[in-house]
């Protein structure tokens, strides 16, 4: 399946590795006019970013999260990826971290989705927020990074309902296990990584390649009738 979004304006939150920088390459080769952000400085960035601006955003900036968001007059696509467990290499079972967790993958994309409403609202846009398997199974080592995806879950459906009258679509993707530098050091860890693995039905993790379709999809006027849903991208993970 190919996807034309020449002219597009898309945002895309940690968009520097991973998940993000997969959906923002393929974004770019539809067409669309991608701004991506990372917390690293643009020098330190080891991705192709040609033909993409850049800008580094920490998602608990509230001010800098606010500015950005302001500054799409129009905006047709925001995809919500930026996220990351053990915040500041802390425990996130001590409360502190638990709300920094909450605050770096729940409220940052609530913020600036919000930020980005009117943007959203001259273009009739969509928003794509990344939840994860953790919302809906035990995670017992990242309890605040699987709290926010399951909240992330809620406000996409909170979102939908509240937007739809201005045109606004608001959808997720739950991605399964998939290969990124997050998930690298369990990668090399056989007593976390193979009951995982035993998991899941086709008998393999997942590929960044693999999801960002799936979020050009939810972008694309072929869902203009999906609103409010979470879409699994798993390999059967969830149903086996």
């Amino acid at each position: 399946m190919s996807f034309d979004f020449t002219g597009a304006r898309v945002l895309i939150t940690g968009g520097s590795s991973g998940i993000g920088h997969a959906t923002a390459t393929a974004f770019r080769d539809a067409g669309a006019l991608v701004t991506v952000t990372g917390t690293r400085k643009v020098d330190d960035v080891t991705v192709d970013l040609t033909g993409m601006d850049y800008q580094r955003l920490e998602m608990r900036d509230n001010a800098a999260v606010d500015a950005l968001g302001a500054s799409f007059e129009r905006l047709d696509v925001l995809v919500n990826n930026a996220g990351a467990n053990f915040p500041d290499g802390g425990d996130e079972w001590e409360p502190d971290v638990f709300e920094q967790a909450l605050h770096l993958n729940l409220a940052g994309a609530f913020r600036l989705a919000v930020a980005s409403r009117p943007g959203l609202r001259e273009t009739g846009g969509s928003v794509v927020n990344l939840a994860s398997l953790s919302a809906i199974r035990a995670v017992p080592f990242v309890p605040g990074y699987a709290a926010a995806k399951a909240g992330i879950m809620s406000m996409t459906t909170t979102l939908s309902a509240t937007w739809a009258s201005e045109g606004i679509r608001v959808n997720a993707v739950a991605p399964g296990v998939i290969q990124t530098r997050m998930t690298e050091p369990m990668m090399g860890i056989p007593q976390v990584a193979d009951p995982q693995l035993a998991h899941i039905p086709m008998g393999r993790f997942g590929t960044p390649d693999e999801i960002a379709p799936a979020i050009l999809y939810l972008s694309s006027d072929a869902s203009s009738y999906l609103t409010g849903h979470t879409l699994i991208v798993d390999g059967g993970f969830a149903t086996y």
